[in-house]
């Protein structure tokens, strides 16, 4: 067994605070609709190969949500209580299909946001509506006047068909009542909304417990990410980001006020949120976007953490900078070892970029044999030219574990069956966890850095969230409103009710997803609605603060404009 190549998979499952804290309704459907298709498929993976160990990590602002979607869903099925998310009020019938043609064309336009060749074009009777939406284009633009004379039954039809698209494939092939809906086809009836939302209430409320269940059978370890998924090194310290981008413009501002406070909230109030839905506390903790620094490195140890991760470009610039001998960098050796940075007690493991991309990018376009064949292929060559290094040995693959299935047939599930399948019986090969291999069997074995370099698992810098104008912008608006905070809070005069309230609204508008969606890259509907959403939760802080918004939040911050890869959902490295 100690010759065998350990890999981790560690699933990363995280979505932003989609509700808009000005009126409480979910801006963005991706919660529920991962929740159906990814989140689902993921855990059945693993329930059907009890061999298989995996990591998975929750971003606890994802458990809280998933928690009011189910509550929400469940109430609605009980006494038809409208929910706070337009289209499953739509799906359920609380809502009736509107009149409005600006009210239907966001309908329309909202049930094309799937891949449409593994999403849409495999279901005839959706491709058939689709297409149909389609012909009532004209210059780009929904005809209002075609639109209004749309039956509501097709509103209706397509509604379900999107939802029917967007559910699991462990659902379509194991839930009866979505093979009865699914052979229907269309004319869909209100006991069939009915019968659809409850399919959806129950694979939501079963996700945690189902992934808490595989924890306490010891076949998986959870962990989690700081609270809001905020960038930690960037609101302990600006400077972080000069370590890869030394050249890069600034924010007007030089520091996040009181951020490393700030830091420790989001710690404090993860760790709170990830023991009250699986009954113990994480021992490793995947910093927003594999996000590090000696600081943050530091404060992972205040808490005891026994583990964290980030990215291979990373561990190259630390390598570097701490002048690691050349033969332990040659074919990457030193990237498959347990590292520690000098004067820190809390282990670091670092992502292989190019194995994680094959599976984020690539193995897509595969037949499932024949790529997890060859990412196997590459665990035995690692092996090879690893079986004389002393110590424990590890290849640590970090991805995303919702963001890359709707680009594989059948939400990755010939994929990740095989994938799982060869793992768990290769004869030289062995699923591992990051606890698991701590501490390590030989402690002289783990290789210390005096330096570790700021950065994160996207191009090992923190460039995807600050350095650019519009992202800069962004970050003068959040100083601007934790400036105001901290004289709110320092008067006295909010009571203690409203202050937690400002509190947690403050680590919303710290999520590291409205600035990764700022500037030219990313398309501009999507820049859109994250740009209006942060926007709005900043309003948000500052009526809880009792404060007058500044007018300038009133102004778009950035416009997009990119055709990204993957819809600019995952970077390549």
């Amino acid at each position: 067994m100690n010759n065998k190549t350990r890999i981790v998979l560690c699933w990363h499952m995280h979505q932003p605070y989609y509700r808009d804290a000005l009126d409480g309704d979910y801006r963005l459907p991706w919660v529920y609709l991962h929740a159906i298709k990814d989140y689902a498929d993921m855990v059945a993976h693993l329930e059907a190969f009890p061999m298989a160990r995996v990591v998975v990590n929750f971003a606890p602002v994802l458990l809280e949500q998933l928690d009011d979607y189910g509550s929400q869903m469940r109430r609605c099925l009980d006494d038809e209580h409208p929910m706070k998310d337009p289209l499953l009020n739509l799906i359920a019938g609380v809502t009736t299909i509107p009149a409005d043609p600006e009210a239907r064309a966001e309908i329309i336009t909202g049930c094309q946001r799937a891949h449409a060749p593994t999403m849409i074009d495999r279901y005839a009777p959706f491709r058939s509506l689709v297409e149909f939406a389609r012909q009532q284009y004209v210059d780009g633009e929904l005809d209002s006047s075609r639109i209004g004379y749309l039956s509501s039954q097709y509103f209706i039809d397509l509604l379900i068909w999107y939802h029917l698209a967007w559910l699991g494939s462990s659902i379509k092939q194991n839930d009866p009542r979505v093979t009865r809906l699914m052979e229907r086809k269309n004319n869909f009836t209100r006991d069939d909304q009915r019968l659809l939302l409850e399919v959806m209430a129950d694979v939501v409320e079963g996700i945690i417990p189902r992934y808490r269940a595989l924890m306490e059978a010891g076949q998986i370890e959870l962990s989690m990410t700081p609270y809001g998924h905020p960038i930690v090194p960037l609101l302990i310290d600006f400077k972080a980001m000069t370590d890869a981008q030394p050249t890069a413009p600034v924010p007007v501002y030089s520091e996040y006020p009181g951020g490393e406070e700030r830091a420790r909230w989001h710690m404090e109030r993860g760790l709170a949120v990830f023991e009250a839905h699986f009954g113990k506390r994480p021992a490793g903790v995947w910093l927003s976007e594999g996000g590090i620094s000696s600081a943050a490195v530091k404060l992972l140890d205040e808490f005891d953490i026994a583990w964290t991760a980030s990215g291979e470009g990373v561990w190259r610039a630390s390598c570097e900078a701490s002048r690691l001998p050349a033969a332990s960098m040659e074919h990457k050796k030193a990237l498959y070892r347990i590292m520690k940075h000098d004067g820190c007690r809390c282990a670091l493991f670092f992502r292989d970029d190019g194995l994680s991309d094959l599976i984020g990018f690539q193995y897509k376009d595969w037949k499932a044999e024949d790529a997890a064949e060859d990412f196997c292929r590459h665990l035995e060559t690692i092996g090879s030219f690893m079986v004389d290094e002393a110590g424990n040995k590890v290849v640590t693959v970090i991805l995303d574990g919702e963001n890359a299935w709707e680009y594989y047939p059948d939400n990755g599930h010939y994929f990740l069956q095989a994938l799982y399948r060869k793992l768990t019986e290769h004869p030289d090969i062995l699923m591992s966890t990051f606890s698991e291999l701590l501490p390590p069997a030989d402690p002289a074995s783990v290789i210390h850095l005096p330096v570790l370099k700021a950065g994160s698992w996207v191009y090992g810098s923190f460039s995807t969230w600050i350095g650019d104008k519009d992202k800069n912008a962004a970050w003068g608006l959040l100083v601007e409103a934790k400036l105001c905070f901290d004289r709110v809070v320092a008067s006295g005069l909010l009571s203690q009710e409203k202050l937690a309230r400002a509190t947690e609204q403050l680590a919303v508008c710290e999520g590291s997803d409205w600035f990764w969606w700022f500037g030219d890259f990313n398309p501009s509907d999507s820049v859109r609605d994250f740009d209006q959403l942060f926007r709005r939760h900043l309003i948000r802080l500052y009526q809880l603060l009792e404060k007058v918004p500044p007018q300038k939040l009133k102004n778009p911050l950035s416009h997009g404009g990119g055709n990204p890869e993957s819809a600019g959902t995952m970077r390549r490295n």
